[in-house]
Formats: structure tokens, sequence, C-alpha cells
């Protein structure tokens, strides 16, 4: 039965791409069995190194790439299943994607107007007049004006760009926006602009955003809740004060022993943790789950290490008491 709690709901989702014929033949489990929720009006962080699947995990919800396995549930319709006209209609009026890459994600033959216009022409408005009204809405809600409706991509900045990016997502007043390292290729004092945008939008639309990044400082200040990924798997899921105060699966500890420090001293002093998973887990004799250590807060790990995470839990405390 579906959970009526969670807006987006992934249960073992599955993605692999094969390359090569015969004996040659070369699987790579790009997102391998994933399973996480995600409520309404919440932003839910996902983490994890380069290549660990996360921009994979967010193009396969939205099915810009067909699941291997696994299902996908959103506002308790399954949209994981064979593609229709009817699916493709129901997606595209109610989840849109901000793309990584402000330059490569704009068509540069097209003027900004046609860009973010382009979404309401899918849905069905053929009026210019309106196409055009609520174009140019939306680029004063996202910090632009109406001259730049005429202009095409090359001639603004990448702060900018990505803006239009944003607008574009925003026009057809999706549900939920899958945003995938938004401000990765934009300068830092970009970067908060950009991202104190996203939480004015989210506030004023009531969105709801899987918000994939690797600044783990960035996901920290905009997520309600943090999913870290290690090569195609979802290892650790918690609420971000629980995350950053105590991380639980070792991949975590090392991911988060690497957030740079401003401070030379405190760095200096700062000891990195490594992680090699042939050292740090034993599932010879045990299987590794995914289970609740603590509530709402879930640990990919066996049973010895569950008992061990409880401790650790128990010494820790309640964030914030």
């Amino acid at each position: 039965m579906d959970n009526p709690t969670y807006l987006l709901e992934v249960k073992n989702l599955c993605r692999y791409f094969t390359s090569g014929r015969g004996k040659k033949k070369l699987t790579v489990k790009a997102v391998d069995d994933v399973s996480f929720g995600v409520k309404p009006a919440e932003t839910f962080g996902l983490v994890g190194e380069s290549g660990c699947g996360k921009t994979t995990l967010g193009r396969t919800v939205i099915r810009l790439y067909d699941p291997t396995s696994g299902q996908v549930i959103f506002n308790g319709r399954e949209i994981s299943g064979k593609m229709t006209n009817d699916l493709r209609r129901y997606l595209t009026e109610n989840i849109a994607m901000i793309f990584q890459d402000p330059i490569e994600s704009l068509n540069p033959r097209m003027t900004v107007e046609e860009i973010i216009g382009e979404g309401l022409k899918v849905r069905g408005v053929k009026d210019k007049d309106e196409i055009r009204r609520r174009v140019v809405e939306m680029l004063e809600k996202v910090g632009l004006n109406e001259e730049h409706a005429t202009r095409y991509p090359h001639e603004f900045s990448g702060g900018q760009r990505q803006r239009i990016g944003i607008a574009r997502a925003l026009i057809v007043q999706p549900k939920m926006i899958i945003a995938d390292e938004p401000v990765s290729a934009l300068d830092v004092s970009i970067q908060a602009q950009v991202i104190n945008l996203l939480n004015d939008l989210k506030s004023e639309f009531g969105l709801t955003i899987l918000f994939i990044a690797h600044n783990l400082s960035v996901v920290k200040y905009f997520s309600d809740r943090i999913g870290v990924m290690y090569y195609g798997r979802l290892v650790e899921v918690a609420r971000g004060d629980d995350l950053y105060a105590k991380p639980l699966h070792p991949y975590t500890r090392a991911l988060l022993s690497a957030i740079p420090e401003p401070n030379p001293l405190v760095a200096k002093a700062k000891r990195r943790v490594d992680y090699d998973p042939e050292r740090d887990h034993d599932y010879t004799h045990e299987k590794p789950e995914m289970v609740e250590v603590e509530p709402d807060h879930f640990v990919y790990c066996s049973p010895s290490e569950f008992a061990r995470y409880r401790e650790i839990c128990k010494r820790v405390g309640k964030v914030g008491a």
C-alpha cells in the first residue's frame, strides 16, 4: 500500500547501463535498489561523490531514463510504468527539472520567451499574449525583467542563465522540482543568490524539491532531510541536523570530514576520515539492509552494525536537547 505521507515515493529503484557484447558485456549499476520518500513541501537533499548515481536517480524519477526495475510513485500514481501520452502529460504537469549546466540546458537558437514559454505550449496554451504575460511574470519572480524576454542565452551570465532555467521549470506550476546540482557551475557569491531565490520560491509556491548536490554545506542549509549515496546505493537518510551531528555510516563520516574549514587553525586540527568498504564492513555472514536506527534516521547496515549504531545514538542523545 502506498504511503500517503509522501508526495514522491521511490521503491527498490534500479537503473543499470550495459555496454559491449558477449564476454565483454559490462553492466554498470548506476542506481541499485534505492528506496526513499519525499514529503509534501519538503526539500530532500541527495548527496554523494561524483559518479555515485545522484543525477541518474533524478533523471530516472522524471523519466528521462527508463527504470530497469522498481517503482516510482508520485501523489499516489505510479509513474515508472510504460510511457503513454497520458503519463507524459501527467509528468509534464507535475514534475519539472532544473539542470546542472545553465549553458548546455538552454537552446541557443531560442529567445528567453520561447524557452520559458515552451512548457505552456506543451500544456495547450495557445494565446500568445497570455504566454507573453506569464513569461514576463515569471521572469520578474526570478529577478529578471521584461526586456530579457527577447534576448538569447549567450547574452546572459551563468547566474542569469540559471534563473532562466528556474523560470522555465516553474512556468508550468509543478508540484515538485528536481534540482540537479543547480549551483555547482556558478561562482560562490552567485550560488548564495540562487539558493536564496529557490528558498523564496519554495515558500511562495509550496514546492517539494529533490535537491541533488555534492556541496555538503549548501545541502545542510537548504534541505530538511538528506540522503547519502555511495556507488548507486542509499547508505543513510536522516534529518539534516541529525545527519551532521551524529553521522552513523562510515561513508557519511568520511564525506562530512571533507567539508572545508574556513578557519586554518580548525582545519589543521581536523581529522580526515577515509572510507574503505572492505575494511569497514564484514558482510560475510550478515546481510546488510536499510533499517531505522532511530526515528527518521535510516542506515544501510548489518545487524551487528545496527546494534553499534544504536549505542552511538544513545550516547549522543537527541540533537538540540
